[in-house]
């Protein structure tokens, strides 16, 4: 796979017919880093095209012509795009079931609807509230010119603990993973979206032991070298205030004040 910028390939190769899959991806983005292990671990070929959110690459002209729905991820499979993590972690793992450990997506019915449950969760709960915590703690200050007001981090952070919370007493409970004995894509889905407030400084696994000993099953189950390649640039985030300058800064200024209100 590589990570070369997807732009530079230009718009009649990006629109031609292909059999390598293209995923395109910002791994700042905790949904494109749960596509990119997940694609990854299941030996699943594709092809990494980096669309580079702080430079608002995905508000640009050629990525509208991939998908009009200019957020990533996108899985662009021969002439089938699609859009929303979710949605491409289960066509890949449905299109690649012959091949697929079946830990990741289980045929069993009750299993495989455990995983469901917990896809359709997270979205709202522990994706938005870590998302919170991390946009008030990394991007607040470069918008506003100052630190994210005490009332509303308070807030935000205890909306986080009670969503880690749930993880820990309902979905994963006394089980070593999420759905039983074995990984699947739902804790895949789970850890990207903790490391996103940890890679501000929030110690967000304190008090909550279960979800420690989870968390390096997890990483045990991925590997450590491809964990850390996933996650090696949001941890890089004190780097974010050289790339978001100028006018990338105010292009995203209001799309950030909406995520806030």
């Amino acid at each position: 796979a590589s990570g070369e910028d997807w732009r530079r390939e230009g718009t009649r190769e990006l629109l031609q017919p292909s059999d390598a899959m293209e995923l395109y991806l910002d791994l700042y983005s905790q949904p494109c880093r749960s596509v990119f292990l997940f694609a990854k671990l299941a030996g699943i070929p594709f092809e990494f095209k980096h669309v580079d959110l702080a430079a608002g690459q995905q508000l640009g002209e050629e990525f509208g012509k991939i998908s009009s729905v200019r957020r990533v991820p996108v899985m662009k499979d021969g002439d089938f795009v699609l859009t929303e993590s979710v949605a491409i972690l289960k066509y890949l793992a449905q299109k690649h079931a012959s091949t697929l450990a079946d830990h990741w997506y289980p045929a069993d019915l009750r299993l495989r609807a455990r995983v469901n449950e917990y896809l359709s969760w997270q979205h709202a709960n522990l994706r938005g509230h870590g998302s919170k915590v991390f946009l008030l703690r990394a991007l607040y200050p470069l918008m506003a010119g100052s630190e994210a007001p005490k009332e509303k981090m308070d807030v935000a952070v205890e909306d986080l603990q009670q969503s880690l919370s749930l993880l820990e007493s309902y979905f994963l409970r006394d089980k070593p993973f999420i759905v039983g004995e074995q990984i699947s894509m739902a804790d895949l889905v789970a850890i990207v979206e903790i490391m996103q407030p940890v890679a501000t400084g929030h110690d967000a696994f304190k008090g909550h032991p279960k979800l420690v000993a989870w968390r390096d099953r997890v990483k045990k189950e991925v590997g450590p070298k491809l964990f850390d390649e996933a996650h090696e640039v949001i941890l890089n985030v004190k780097s974010l205030p050289q790339k978001l300058q100028g006018d990338q800064l105010e292009m995203l200024k209001p799309r950030f004040q909406k995520l806030l209100r």
